[in-house]
């Protein structure tokens, strides 16, 4: 069912090995973005991940337009490889089903606020009675404990609290909204499945699990290390579009070209620098190209004069045979399109019960003997309930009762 070919990928290269985390159960309560992209990593690496998901509405990722058909596109892009059944926690039978599947588990994945799973009876000290060696990861904006700990937040907050988006922006000072969500993804999501490896890791070395607090504000802070090492070092605030890697020098900056499209230079090395200079016709800006202030303004006007004068393709025509470092800012149908992409393997199709043939863009990272896989669609909602309650040892007759009961 999986990889159909679309013209966007080769078939599938697994092989159908066995992936690094295979016989490693993942019991997931999180919804929307940063859970279910970690426990997706996990489960695309071989985990059997269980998506616990509320009966009758589920993971509000569902309902998001726009649909694909039935669900939500944005939904069915972090949740594949997984199977999910449908549970009342605030019922002491949902409980029940829960700590039996906590019993079979090595891993447990929330994204509630903090109190929320220990009001429920299936807080970390909970399920530490039941299984002392599961690895219990929380996921939450700021923290199980602190000052900010209970507020609600998303992305766009944690990365304003976090600085970065004090220095993402325009020469003029002027913020601006990332197009991704770094906090969600990179503070949070692949923090939390390092973390989990980790856990993992030390769990087989002395049999314990632990608690892992993951702060998607942390995480975010945690990306500014390079910054902040010289705010350390001088005590300067920087500001939007002047510091080095954002924008304020002539050599590492974004131009416009005359068609309305732009280019990325990252010419931070003298030789890629040299080699720019020398394609443009420009040696007398070989040694300009750290300048600041008022003399690096004054470069970079010359090099948006210098790119206006060419189209988007016609630089990278120009710059083709030139080592410099500048490629031209793509668009979503140019980096799908594009030989690299493709060669790169990075797109997958997979074959939904409702939505048809869905395209998934596939764990990036290569693994010469235990390669992630897009092995199943992902889930209706709660289409593996009866499959794992069954394995629970439930009967038919017991199923029934409680899909009566909107227990599941």
């Amino acid at each position: 069912m999986i990889n159909k070919s679309n013209g966007l990928q080769g078939e599938d290269k697994s092989g159908g090995a066995k992936g690094a985390l295979a016989g490693i159960t993942v019991l997931d309560f999180s919804r929307l973005l940063p859970g279910p992209y970690c426990s997706m990593l996990l489960a695309d690496l071989g985990a059997e991940v269980i998506k616990v998901e509320e009966p009758g509405r589920g993971d509000y990722l569902r309902d998001f337009p726009p649909k694909v058909n039935q669900e939500g596109a944005m939904f069915l892009a972090v949740n594949r490889n997984k199977k999910s059944i449908t549970v009342n926690l605030k019922s002491n039978e949902g409980k029940q089903i829960i700590i039996n599947l906590v019993r079979q588990a090595d891993v447990i994945l929330e994204g509630f606020r903090p109190g929320v799973m220990d009001n429920l009876g299936l807080g970390y000290s909970d399920i530490n009675k039941v299984n002392p060696g599961l690895v219990y990861c929380s996921v939450s904006g700021y923290g199980q404990n602190g000052p900010l700990r209970d507020k609600a937040g998303h992305d766009i907050n944690y990365l304003a609290l976090a600085g970065i988006l004090g220095i993402t922006g325009t020469r003029e000072g002027v913020p601006v909204v990332p197009g991704v969500q770094i906090a969600d993804i990179g503070g949070g999501a692949m923090l939390a499945a390092v973390s989990i490896l980790a856990a993992l890791i030390a769990r087989e070395r002395t049999g314990e699990g632990q608690h892992i607090d993951v702060a998607m504000l942390d995480g975010a802070i945690s990306w500014l290390s390079m910054f902040a090492g010289k705010y350390f070092a001088d005590g300067i605030n920087p500001t939007p579009g002047n510091t080095m890697l954002s924008g304020g020098i002539p050599c590492y900056n974004i131009y416009g070209t005359q068609d309305g499209r732009y280019m990325a230079l990252g010419a931070l090395e003298p030789r890629f620098w040299s080699a720019f200079c020398r394609a443009v016709e420009r040696p007398d800006l070989l040694e300009r190209q750290f300048d600041t202030g008022s003399r690096g303004e004054d470069v970079i006007n010359q090099l948006e004069e210098i790119f206006a004068e060419k189209t988007m393709n016609e630089w990278v025509e120009f710059l083709s045979g030139v080592d410099c470092c500048c490629e031209p800012v793509n668009n979503f149908n140019e980096v799908f399109e594009n030989s690299h992409t493709r060669y790169r393997d990075l797109v997958a199709s997979v074959d939904h019960q409702t939505e048809g043939w869905v395209r998934q863009i596939k764990f990036p990272a290569k693994l010469s003997n235990t390669p992630a896989s897009v092995r199943t669609a992902p889930p209706l909602l709660g289409e593996h309930t009866s499959e794992l309650l069954a394995r629970l040892g439930y009967d038919e007759d017991e199923i029934k009762e409680l899909q009566a009961k909107k227990i599941i």
